[in-house]
């Protein structure tokens, strides 16, 4: 018997029964399916968590004071980050750095609909929208001339701007007053990507030049002091450079907080990396179930077909005509389940962008064609036993069998 003989027969046999060999084949249908979108779902978080992290800055290198040794008063303040020392990292490191920048912060109490509320007061200079990656809506951001000059200028945040006046356009030419002192607003912002409250911007903060709120502060301290490496490459020596620098600046003892995001991004991917691997291995399971139930189903085939694999083998088949044919029927139904599957798998991330043009789900070539492969491989491995069984039937007594 040819190839094509087998797979006709085959294709015979499970139209023969139609509903049968469609459930048989849905478990590889679901599993195929789960393989593709477990695997999307993973690439698509990963690229999310990853280009949040790196909106926020995966140049960005930040630097704190920690601790001291057991100094008080006069002595403990000198340690802190100061104005001088953002300076002395900007000229040390020069065109390494696209730009330095420092932050000192500050509280006061300004009327915000009809009630007094606590506000905090942010301190930079005009690189500190570029290192934080901020995003203007209405006015302009402060520029070199209003930090030398100490201008009594003022940025508001996106919703603190909308409460005090309305919108961000409203904000601009506004005045709010800030201890004791009327701040011309000459802008609004946000951030490009949320921190959710875990930097220095709140969510409804006022940004004025550091100048000026240094004379409103009681002590001076940088916190934290932001660099932006100019390369990814840089950012492990220019963190350690930071580091130095200021150790060199203060008194010995005093401790400082030197990091980067590029910590954050390596831990981000391997996370993703082990749950694609673990829900990977979770969809796996399906497809061996799968595998079982096509192996359960062939068995009872071969056992309802026992009269007609004897007359087959009475009229001249031999025992590997029968192993084929009972093994093409195994990996037809594996196949057909197993395309199925990879053709719903697909659709579902492809019909998001009939919804949205700004969300485009990455779809995975190595997953489809693990997920073929593994169709191929079930159905020629939980096929084999049964097509086996098959094959090894005695003839004489398979035409006696009722």
């Amino acid at each position: 018997m040819f190839h094509g003989e087998a797979l006709r027969f085959s294709f015979q046999a499970l139209q023969a029964n139609k509903f049968r060999a469609f459930l048989t084949a849905l478990g590889l249908v679901i599993g195929n399916a789960s393989v593709i979108l477990v695997v999307t779902i993973s690439l698509t978080s990963r690229d999310y968590i990853l280009d949040q992290i790196q909106r926020i800055g995966s140049n960005l290198i930040y630097a704190q004071y920690e601790a001291g040794n057991n100094a008080t008063g006069a002595a403990a303040a000198a340690d802190y980050v100061k104005i001088a020392d953002v300076d002395a990292v900007r000229d040390q490191l020069g065109s390494r750095v696209v730009a330095a920048t420092g932050v000192m912060n500050s509280f006061d109490r300004i009327r915000v609909q009809g009630g007094e509320e606590d506000v905090a007061i942010i301190g930079s200079d005009q690189y500190y929208p570029q290192v934080r990656n901020l995003d203007l809506l209405a006015g302009r951001f402060f520029d070199m001339s209003d930090v030398s000059q100490r201008h009594r200028v003022a940025l508001l945040m996106e919703r603190l701007a909308r409460r005090l006046f309305g919108s961000q356009s409203a904000a601009v030419g506004q005045t709010v007053k800030l201890h004791g002192l009327q701040f011309a607003v000459i802008g609004t912002f946000k951030e490009k990507t949320e921190s959710f409250g875990l930097s220095e911007l709140s969510g409804e903060n006022v940004l004025i030049p550091i100048t000026v709120l240094r004379y409103f502060a009681p002590i001076e301290r940088i916190d934290p002091l932001y660099v932006q490496a100019r390369s990814a490459s840089e950012v492990p020596a220019i963190t350690s450079i930071v580091k130095t620098i200021l150790e060199s600046r203060h008194r010995a003892g005093a401790k400082y907080r030197v990091d980067n995001l590029a910590a954050i991004l390596d831990a981000a991917r391997r996370i993703a990396t082990v749950l694609t691997v673990v829900l990977m291995l979770v969809s796996a399971l399906a497809l061996i179930i799968s595998g079982i139930g096509i192996m359960n189903i062939m068995l009872v085939t071969v056992t309802e077909r026992t009269r007609e694999i004897g007359l087959r083998m009475a009229v001249g088949a031999a025992r590997r005509d029968v192993l084929e044919q009972f093994l093409a029927e195994a990996v037809i139904i594996s196949m057909a389940g197993g395309v199925a599957g990879i053709l719903i798998g697909v659709a579902i991330p492809l019909s998001v962008r009939f919804f949205t043009d700004d969300f485009a789900i990455p779809i995975s070539p190595l997953s489809i064609a693990v997920a073929f492969t593994v169709s191929l491989i079930v159905g020629l491995a939980f096929g084999m036993l049964p097509a086996s069984r098959a094959s090894r039937l005695n003839p004489t007594e398979a035409l006696r069998y009722e």
